[in-house]
């Protein structure tokens, strides 16, 4: 049996996406950041920097890692868990 890269078994992942976002960034904090390490550290891509510099995130596609939480040094990520049904569903892995 062939094995599976992470982009085929990302592609098996479903998302229960609530309304209410598990991840808030305090944008105060983000502007101090001269690193941004969210935008590489994220596995799913979430982050980004728009034309001012300003990061920009998305929560909807979040592999629920926290890695943006732990690597911030600023500790502008307030993450948690989705509430009870909601995030991602891995079909396999």
């Amino acid at each position: 049996m062939k094995k599976m890269t992470v982009e085929e078994r990302l592609t098996l992942t479903k998302f229960e996406v609530h309304s209410k976002p598990h991840i808030t960034l305090d944008l105060q904090k983000c502007r101090r950041c001269d690193l941004k390490l969210c935008i590489s550290s994220c596995p799913a891509g979430l982050y980004t920097l728009d034309e001012s510099g300003e990061v920009k995130f998305t929560y909807e596609g979040c592999l629920e890692c926290g890695a943006c939480r732990i690597i911030c040094p600023e500790g502008s990520i307030s993450w948690s868990y989705p509430i009870g049904g909601f995030g991602v569903q891995y079909k396999f892995g």
